[in-house]
């Protein structure tokens, strides 16, 4: 499973980069057959958002590192190269940029639902996504 990921640079900026989630943890199902899935962990905060029609951010930090699921609507995301992205129903990104500059953020097709999931501190998502 491929997920988006932006994350502060050493330059003050920020970048895009697609990482692959592995779902290969083989678990049996009540129903018959295996299920496949990711490595779990645990979460210190779980919320849902609606964005507004209109929303549009300019430059800010993430609030924590997190991945966010859009559950609804389409959000737009840019990062300091000028690099845009969006995200639609059922895509997910990972807000990784706690410094620099930031991101920005536009509800494209709105209002957006999304749910925030935070990592926990010191959480790699290099090793998760090995």
């Amino acid at each position: 499973m491929k997920v988006i990921r932006f994350h502060a640079t050493e330059d003050a900026g920020s970048r895009f980069e697609e990482i692959e989630v592995p779902v290969n943890e083989p678990r049996p199902s009540p129903a018959g057959g295996i299920l496949k899935q990711s490595a779990a962990w645990p979460s210190p905060a779980v919320r849902f958002v609606e964005l507004p029609i209109g929303l549009d951010q300019s430059w800010h930090h993430a609030p924590a590192r997190q991945i966010v699921l859009v559950l609804s609507g389409c959000v737009e995301v840019e990062t300091t190269d000028n690099e845009k992205r969006r995200c639609s129903a059922g895509q997910a990104f990972i807000a990784d940029d706690l410094t620099g500059k930031g991101h920005s953020t536009r509800v494209i097709d709105g209002p957006a639902t999304v749910m925030f999931v935070e990592l926990p501190h010191g959480f790699d998502v290099a090793k998760w996504s090995a």
